[in-house]
């Protein structure tokens, strides 16, 4: 699977082993910075790594910020985008299976290595239902997201 990655400055040190992680898993892995631990905001990262997802050199996104919640919010303004906080197996698979999310958000200052890893796995392994009920959640957000857009023109 093509996976793009981002972080921030608080991601940084994080970002290096999800990045190796993906590649030993087979994945192939964009990384969109940042490189160092100067600080850079956030939202910067999240829109460059969301345009590659929207633009399909990505099936999904890896965004690691502090806490993951900045990088969620900003994620989550771009339509198209469903991000989500993964701080637990069960969410990291979950998002997916009811809520087609295409970018999870990872906290480098909630979660450790060992962590991070078996939440890229239970996320990117994980496939969207094909059960109605779940299907029919997900149009209502997509149906949601463009009647505010209009709104908000």
């Amino acid at each position: 699977m093509k996976i793009s990655v981002g972080g921030d400055h608080a991601g940084f040190p994080l970002k290096g082993v999800i990045v190796s992680a993906l590649e030993s898993m087979g994945h192939e892995v964009v990384d969109y910075g940042t490189f160092d631990t100067n600080p850079i905001d956030f939202p910067d990262i999240t829109r460059t790594v969301c345009d590659s997802v929207l633009a399909g050199k990505a099936e999904r996104a890896i965004l690691v910020c502090g806490t993951g919640v900045g990088a969620c919010i900003a994620a989550n303004k771009i339509p198209g985008i469903r991000a989500s906080v993964c701080h637990d197996i069960y969410s990291a698979h979950q998002c997916v299976e009811h809520d087609d999310v295409n970018v999870m958000c990872i906290g480098a200052q909630i979660v450790g290595p060992v962590l991070a890893v078996e939440l890229l796995d239970s996320f990117l392994k994980a496939e969207f239902s094909t059960e109605e009920e779940f299907r029919r959640r997900v149009e209502k957000l997509h149906r949601m997201e463009k009647e505010f857009a209009q709104r908000h023109d």
